[in-house]
This record gives structure tokens, sequence and C-alpha cells, in this order.
């Protein structure tokens, strides 16, 4: 199976062959998103599925305020080293399938849905950092749940 194993290099593919059972997790850094890669990977390893990693990014937008862009900056790249970085620290412990990051710029939720399309399984973790405090999920977690393509598994940060 092509991809990029943990310990091998990525492949050329931007996704598995539709073939191959397909689960998809959105990371963003935080330790729910960590542990829903982490989860994502052993039922990936347990259903012989492709894993897709998928982490956005997007420019912050307001009305009558463009932000002021360091000359050089690549946020792609920077982007995707910070993945790339995250997918061989978490996933040490589960070698045995194929893993395609991929970098999307976009707000997550409609990214997500979007990636959704044809996937098995969307795997999200849950920040729930939106204004009310207490509430279960966060708003990209929650429009997922609602719109997802496919069945989707939210997975707390704290165990």
């Amino acid at each position: 199976m092509s991809g990029m194993s943990v310990g091998h290099q990525e492949s050329p593919e931007p996704h598995p062959s539709p073939a191959v059972p397909r689960i998809v997790v959105g990371i963003d850094g935080s330790e729910s998103s960590l542990q829903a890669l982490k989860r994502a990977a052993r039922q990936a390893e347990l259903t012989a599925a492709a894993l897709e990693a998928l982490m956005t990014w997007d420019l912050p937008v307001a009305y009558d305020w463009f932000p002021q862009i360091p000359a050089g900056w690549d946020p792609q790249a920077d982007v995707t080293k910070s993945l790339h970085e995250i997918i061989e620290r978490e996933c040490q412990a589960h070698p045995d399938f194929a893993v395609y990051p991929r970098v999307v710029q976009g707000h997550p939720a409609p990214v997500l849905i979007e990636a959704s399309r044809g996937a098995d399984l969307l795997v999200l973790g849950c920040r729930g950092h939106g204004e009310f405090a207490g509430m279960l999920l966060g708003s990209t977690s929650a429009h997922c749940v609602s719109h997802a393509h496919c069945p989707v598994l939210i997975v707390r940060g704290d165990g």
C-alpha cells in the first residue's frame, strides 16, 4: 500500500485508491485532535484502511482589515511541516497502515465535510472552545456531525 508509513517517505499520490477503505482525521494540534489521530491510526490499522490526515489553514479575515503578511512566509509549507511532525510523533505505535497527509487552505468545517465524501469514517477531536463553557462539541465538530457524508467519531482530549 502506498502512502506515508511511519519511518517511510510520503507517496506522490495525494489520496488512497478508491478500492481501499479510507478514514479521514482532522488535525489542528490540540490535545483532542492528537487523541483523534491516535484513535484513527488504530482504527486504520485494525481495518486495513488508509488514513488521510487533514490539516487546514486560512488567513484571518475581518471587514476592512487585512493582516500584514511577512515577506517569504509560506503557510502551506509551515502547516505541511507541522502535520508531518505530528504524524511521525503520534503514529509511531501504529506503523502498519498508509498515511496520506493533506494540507488545505480554508475553514476546517467545509474542508472536512468535503473530505468526508467517499470516506468510511471521519474522526475529529472535540475542543469545545466556543463561547459557551460546557459545550460538549466545538463548532467544527458539531458542524461535521450534522453534515458529514460518512459516520463521524468524536474523540475527547482528556483520555
